[in-house]
């Protein structure tokens, strides 16, 4: 990661002084973070207290990218919008289709094309909803289910190989992170 020290200069955020960084100089998309991991290397940028600075930015694009590579296999025919929405009735079981609109942050009209799809293709079962005539519940079928575990041994595959090309060092800091990419991924926030 680098530092800037003036408009079009930059060095190694560990080699400058905290002191020598103008706050004015730090992206404004760095996140301070934690200091508790001394001496694993560069961590970002230097904020005016000396703290770390996580480049929010250059974590986007990286997540994006891996997510994109990831992405690039056989998805059984399905878009990135009908395979989450598959995946999240996977995960949830049996959800009434404005929870799942919700959910998935997008409008019930939206939802409803895709489980219509979904539907089509043998993935999803729409019934009524027990308690409400009015309500219906959206369940992944067998089908669906077989498509979703071989999509996922595949990404699993996938994302095993890449990590074969990391460094024992490289592959330490990945299992350190762990904890808070998957908090990270969970935390609810807008897409």
């Amino acid at each position: 990661m680098l530092a800037s020290t003036a408009p079009g200069n930059s060095v190694p955020a560990s080699t400058v002084p905290a002191s020598t960084v103008p706050a004015s100089t730090v992206p404004a998309s760095t996140v301070p973070a934690s200091t508790g991991s001394a001496g694993t290397g560069s961590a970002g940028t230097q904020t005016a207290a000396g703290q770390r600075a996580i480049d929010a930015a250059r974590l986007r694009v990286a997540v994006l990218r891996l997510s994109r590579r990831l992405r690039k296999h056989e998805l059984a025919g399905l878009t990135p919008s009908q395979l989450s929405t598959l995946s999240s009735v996977g995960k949830s079981g049996p959800v009434r289709l404005g929870d799942l609109a919700a959910a998935e942050r997008i409008a019930p009209s939206t939802l409803t094309r895709l489980v219509n799809v979904l539907e089509d293709r043998g993935y999803l079962v729409r019934k009524p909803a027990p308690d409400d005539a009015r309500a219906y519940l959206v369940t992944v079928t067998d089908r669906g289910n077989e498509v979703l575990g071989r999509i996922r041994e595949e990404a699993t595959s996938m994302l095993t190989d890449i990590l074969t090309t990391l460094t024992p060092d490289q592959l330490g800091a990945l299992e350190a992170a762990l904890p808070a990419l998957e908090q990270l991924a969970g935390s609810g926030g807008s897409r």
